[in-house]
């Protein structure tokens, strides 16, 4: 494939601490558009020092709605969404390069080493991803408080991995999963519990949740032998949940 048929997609709202090293391995990339939230940090400074970025401007209502509106925006065949806290393995883009794709695939999906403050952990929660796709084959939805590409078509994993690096402060991720927790909490009420997937069915059980994913992290995932980045990430997966069983809790007694 040539890269030069493939537009890097990143959406941003204030990634001071995370755009820098997520463009920096994109530098084969002929234009790489953003969609900006209208950031108020350094972000906009960092990406004008990248000549082949292409700002637009967006307020922003959904994940899923800044996607497609960065979808109009790319004039190449192909399509990589990128998240601003994803970084690029070194050997992922010498894999696209080499591909050969026929008509009939739609789209590649790529695994993911979650890291903590920029340690990596030989295991975590984060999910493959289909982030390489036709552009004229794709679109996105929302899905409680995350977005998910429809992809028309057949996609195949790649084997090289892209890192999840955020390195936002505790403080602001605390307050986006404060949000994120309403947005999953309005998503569980409007589903009847027979159609839910079985991770959503534990979750509106209210209490068992958080307790599951502690076990879970430490024991099955192995967090407990990684030292203190693991125990972080399972505070905050922990967190989150308890979160989420919180405002499933209040939307019940209001």
């Amino acid at each position: 494939m040539n890269l030069n048929d493939v537009t890097p997609l990143i959406l941003t709202f204030n990634e001071a601490p995370n755009i820098e090293r997520t463009l920096a391995k994109l530098s084969w990339a002929e234009k790489i558009i953003v969609v900006d939230s209208h950031s108020t940090d350094e972000t906009l400074d960092i990406l004008g020092r990248y000549p082949a970025v292409e700002v637009h401007f967006r307020a922003f209502d959904s994940f899923a709605a800044q996607c497609n509106y960065g979808l109009s925006k790319v004039r190449t065949a192909w399509v990589l969404s990128l998240d601003a806290d994803y970084v690029l393995a070194d050997a992922l883009a010498e894999e696209i390069r080499m591909l050969s794709p026929s008509m009939t695939h739609a789209g590649y999906r790529v695994g993911f080493v979650t890291c903590v403050l920029g340690h990596p952990l030989k295991w975590g929660l984060y999910p493959e991803r289909t982030v390489l796709y036709r552009k004229d084959l794709a679109s996105y939805r929302s899905d409680g408080h995350a977005h998910r590409v429809q992809v028309a078509g057949p996609t195949r994993p790649l084997n090289s991995c892209i890192l999840h690096d955020d390195r936002k402060s505790f403080s602001r991720w605390l307050s986006s999963q404060d949000k994120y927790a309403l947005d999953e909490a309005k998503k569980l009420e409007a589903m009847s519990f027979g159609n839910m997937p079985f991770q959503d069915q534990l979750r509106s059980l209210l209490i068992p949740a958080p307790l599951i994913v502690l076990a879970y992290t430490l024991f099955v995932r192995g967090m407990i032998f990684q030292g203190l980045p693991g125990w972080y990430y399972v505070f905050q997966r922990v967190v989150a949940e308890a979160l989420l069983s919180l405002r499933l809790i209040e939307r019940k007694l209001l």
